[in-house]
């Protein structure tokens, strides 16, 4: 199966953009909001983040298994990661190597192993959301935002706070 077929092509468009492309930062665009919602209300699954030890051997594996590539790899000194991003329809996998055994994401898979490690929600206004979870009591990893990867605002949201699951709030730059 190949992610540039008619099924990828006709999902793009439906999302109104080319499968090898980040998602649109707009909001409007993607979501038309209840006039009552909160800015919390994320309009896209930015990406899913799996952890490996071997990014090379990882993207080469995706690649072989799934026939996508990476638009984009990059080194996140601040996050201790490398990172590759791979689009998926309007979103992206990310596969992220820890520089270090010292940091999250080495410590992540010193204690659990390579696999699932957080699911990004884009959102329109970063700072608002973050102060809309912190008003529902949401436990925070992140009091404010942080640059990530594609010079994105990023935060995160401690995995007490839902259901287990580490949860990243992404702001993408202004094209």
């Amino acid at each position: 199966m190949h992610f540039g077929d008619e099924r990828g092509r006709e999902a793009a468009e439906l999302q109104g953009g080319d499968p090898r492309t980040p998602p649109s930062n707009s909001f409007d665009a993607c979501f038309e909001p209840n006039p009552d919602s909160i800015e919390m209300t994320p309009y896209n699954i930015d990406h899913v983040a799996i952890a490996v030890h071997d990014l090379d051997e990882a993207i080469q594996r995706h690649r072989q298994l799934f026939g996508a590539e990476p638009l984009w790899r990059e080194v996140v000194a601040e996050q201790g990661v490398e990172e590759a991003m791979i689009p998926i329809g309007g979103s992206f996998v990310q596969l992220l190597a820890p520089l270090s055994g010292d940091t999250p994401v080495g410590r992540f898979l010193t204690k659990y192993g390579e696999g699932l490690h957080h699911i990004a929600y884009a959102v329109p206004d970063i700072a608002a959301a973050l102060q809309d979870l912190r008003s529902e009591g949401a436990r925070l990893v992140d009091e404010t935002a942080r640059t990530g990867g594609r010079g994105a605002k990023i935060a995160f949201v401690h995995p007490a706070a839902f259901a287990g699951t580490l949860i990243e709030l992404v702001e993408l730059p202004d094209e």
